[in-house]
């Protein structure tokens, strides 16, 4: 089976390099062509175009920034939508509203191809590792065409409805994480003064029920930010300020209120504004222990 990932950034890239390794072949496409050299030399081919990557590949994943890189993807010059995609199946796996996974279903299948939306849990390592968490949407039919990709890529898969109740998933799945970091760096401003060695301090929290699995998953990662080392971002701060704001405009259509929500934002673009914005989460969480009020 041909599978085509348009979008190899971080997770595109991880998410391709698990299909290789998993006997498919892969076929990438990216906006700067020298990023889709490390999955060259590991097998993959390279074309100029999404058009041509969805000419080529019997499923297309598209794993993309926002909707408005979706669009371009898909509805621009030589996009996806461009080319005959008619009987092949697109699995859609970035973080956006429901709406936009919606819209674009509705392209799609009026040009003949099947739709699934599978956004992940997990980062760059659960990727490679095929041990990602999918929320599938879609209907029945194209949720089991979809299944031999993506089981290799995750290692559980809740089809938690139709298109649309995939995105709405991971926006709720991702809240309480963007919070954490927000609320660690909070706890440990209360206790900077006693001067405990920050491997020590993050191994105390993620031994206690304050932990989060994040937490108590990236220990390492985690000490080597409150240490004042500049983690780089599998989840950067940008991405998560990315989330919040997707979250808090879904729950505005829906009359929901995000008050935590909408307060750690905030507390994240300030930590953006101090050039933390391509760092981890955990920088978040190092960067307010340390600021002074």
């Amino acid at each position: 089976m041909k599978v085509g990932v348009s979008g190899t950034g971080k997770m595109g890239s991880a998410i391709a390099t698990r299909l290789l390794a998993s006997g498919f072949e892969v076929i990438v496409w990216n906006r700067t062509p020298a990023k889709t050299k490390p999955l060259v030399d590991a097998g993959a081919t390279s074309v100029p175009s999404p058009a041509e990557l969805a000419a080529r590949a019997d499923v297309i994943i598209t794993i993309l920034t926002d909707a408005n890189a979706i669009d371009s993807v898909y509805s621009g010059a030589n996009g996806i939508l461009s080319a005959d995609v008619n009987g092949k199946l697109v699995i859609e796996m970035s973080t956006v509203r429901p709406e936009t996974e919606k819209a674009l279903a509705e392209r799609v299948t009026a040009r003949g191809a099947g739709f699934v939306e599978c956004p992940v849990g997990g980062t760059t390592g659960p990727a490679k590792e095929g041990k990602l968490f999918g929320f599938i949407g879609g209907a029945d039919a194209e949720v089991a065409r979809a299944r031999p990709v993506l089981e290799k890529l995750c290692r559980r898969l809740e089809h938690v409805g139709p298109v649309g109740a995939g995105a709405s998933m991971k926006l709720a799945i991702n809240l309480p994480l963007v919070v954490f970091w927000q609320a660690f760096g909070e706890a440990l401003a209360l206790c900077r003064e006693l001067g405990v060695d920050p491997q020590r301090m993050a191994d105390m929290f993620g031994d206690s029920s304050g932990g989060t699995n994040a937490l108590k998953n990236r220990l390492g990662p985690v000490a080597q930010a409150l240490g004042g080392q500049e983690v780089p971002g599998t989840y950067d701060v940008d991405s998560m300020r990315k989330d919040m704001r997707t979250m808090l405009e879904l729950a505005g259509t829906r009359g929901v209120e995000l008050p935590v929500t909408a307060a750690a934002l905030a507390c994240y673009d300030e930590g953006a504004s101090a050039g933390i914005g391509s760092m981890d989460g955990a920088n978040q969480s190092a960067y307010w222990r340390s600021r002074k009020s």
